[in-house]
């Protein structure tokens, strides 16, 4: 960048406001210098296969300038079932990672600097499992716990309305997801207990204001529990991070970041008496919106993912992810995957956008919209709490309904053409196209993986292992407000696999069913 522009962006008035970046209530950014002291954390979510292939994707992906890992695992793992489950058949390793004890957690974070490198989780139902996973594979390769760097999603509650890799119901589900931020926020002070997920609800087709109403819902929801069980907001705030979702209306995207900050950091502190300000920073990674990518066209979603990355960051995001542009088709090559990563290179390096904070407050249109996207999600989470808040508004469907019926008025618009889709109605090609390269899984992958699953069962310490099971499953029948992380940890040492520990959880607490 020139000198000129350069010394106009650093010496640049802000204004006399007193919210200024890094001031209370953080509309525009978190920290007075934004970008210019730091870069956000540049991701891309791999894994797949088994614990090897998806370590040596990790390692690829730092080579290439990837500044934190962002970890996928397979249904199976999601769903709490070990990959020689016959219901886990033909999902072993192919839209994540298998995972299924602290060994193969061991192998995928091999040679990785884990005191120096954030490590990203998505995992909802599992969450606490993996997260013991993760904890034990640290302490026995040598590194201080303590200083583990990291988010997992842990939240549990938008499985119920958008994903579906739930396992058990809602209450006992809130329960396993608040042990794990309790025991995080006192083991583990540098790793993230919760994300916070708007994303996952806006794929499922919810809209702008149901996404940040919706997941402001359920994070008071996990801080209401956490106050229950006799920890102060300040105890905890600060672990909660969030992940949401930029799609394409540019404009509004950037203003929902600045709408998100300003109503969170109200919310901590009036509602629950924070009193430090890192507990009322709503720290955002996103991914870029993955219900936005199309098969038809597919290198159209190299420009989607570009225009949604730049709206992001003139937001003021933390970390970000790009869809790549073959993820409509299969799992992201090595190609796709380079060039998500260098279009966030070139964002941060090339175009100047790093140097000033909060570039477009003030601009009349996006303060307006920022203020309406405030309003509009204020009365998603007014409808929530009439119903006597998250909990009770997805166990009577209620939320379910909401998403349902943006997800309709979003098809109807497409249908009527009042929203185009470039490639799929409109400027459609009918002439047949070359198609992109396409990952293939290695189709003995999940024999493999089986077979590793086999030779730790018959080489651990069987007692061992059934003693902590079963200790468990003393623990879940005793006091309700009971941490389980303990003997959860315990099982993990013990070589108790994803599907055991799970399955010891659900002899109490059942596995839901969607009526």
């Amino acid at each position: 960048m020139s000198e000129f522009f350069t010394t106009l962006n650093q010496t640049a008035v802000f204004g006399d406001t007193t919210e200024g970046p890094g001031t209370f209530p953080f509309t525009r950014g978190l920290h007075k210098q934004g970008y210019r002291a730091r870069h956000w954390t540049i991701r891309q979510y791999a894994g797949f296969g088994g614990p090897s292939e998806t370590n040596q994707r990790f390692r690829f992906l730092l080579s290439q300038g990837q500044t934190g890992l962002s970890l996928a695992f397979d249904l199976p793992t999601q769903m709490g079932l070990d990959p020689d489950d016959a219901r886990s058949r033909g999902e072993v390793g192919r839209v994540g990672v298998s995972l299924s004890s602290v060994d193969d957690m061991i192998a995928i974070v091999s040679g990785l600097p884990l005191d120096q490198l954030s490590l990203s989780m998505t995992i909802n139902a599992t969450a606490p499992i993996l997260v013991a996973f993760l904890q034990v594979a640290a302490e026995e390769q040598g590194f201080d716990a303590s200083k583990l760097m990291g988010t997992v999603q842990n939240d549990v509650l938008k499985e119920f309305v958008a994903r579906g890799t739930y396992v058990f119901p809602p209450k006992p589900s809130l329960r396993l997801a608040t042990d794990l931020i309790a025991h995080c926020s006192r083991t583990l002070p540098k790793f993230n207990a919760i994300s916070v997920s708007g994303y996952h609800m806006r794929d499922a087709g919810c809209s702008i204001e149901q996404e940040m109403g919706l997941a402001l819902a359920h994070a008071i929801a996990y801080c209401e529990r956490l106050i229950s069980m006799g920890l102060s907001i300040d105890q905890f705030a600060g672990q909660i991070s969030w992940i949401f979702n930029t799609q394409n209306e540019f404009f509004a995207e950037i203003a929902k970041y600045r709408a998100l900050r300003r109503m969170w950091a109200r919310i901590v502190k009036e509602k629950f008496g924070a009193k430090d300000p890192k507990s009322m920073q709503l720290r955002v990674h996103v991914q870029t919106g993955g219900a936005t990518l199309t098969a038809q066209q597919p290198e159209n979603n190299i420009v989607r993912a570009a225009y949604q990355a730049m709206a992001s960051v003139l937001g003021g995001v933390q970390s970000l992810a790009l869809s790549c542009f073959d993820e409509a088709i299969a799992i992201p090559t090595e190609r796709s995957q380079t060039l998500a990563l260098r279009t966030q290179q070139i964002l941060a390096n090339e175009t100047g956008i790093t140097e000033v904070v909060d570039p477009l407050g003030g601009s009349p249109y996006i303060e307006a919209l920022t203020d309406e996207l405030e309003r509009r999600a204020s009365e998603v989470m007014q409808t929530i709490e009439r119903t006597g808040g998250a909990l009770k508004a997805i166990e009577s469907g209620l939320t379910s309904q909401l998403i349902d019926d943006a997800s309709y008025q979003y098809q109807q618009s497409l249908e009527s053409k009042k929203r185009l889709i470039i490639g799929v109605n409109c400027f459609e090609e009918t002439s047949s196209q070359a198609k992109p390269e396409r990952f293939k899984l290695s189709l003995t992958s999940e024999n493999q993986t089986i077979e590793r699953l086999k030779k730790l069962k018959a080489t651990r310490d069987s007692l061992k292992a059934s003693a902590a099971l079963d200790a468990l499953h003393a623990k879940c029948t005793g006091a309700k407000d009971e941490t389980l992380m303990p003997e959860i940890l315990a099982a993990a040492r013990a070589r108790c696999t994803v599907g055991e520990i799970t399955a010891t959880l659900a002899k109490t607490f059942g596995r839901h069913r969607q009526g």
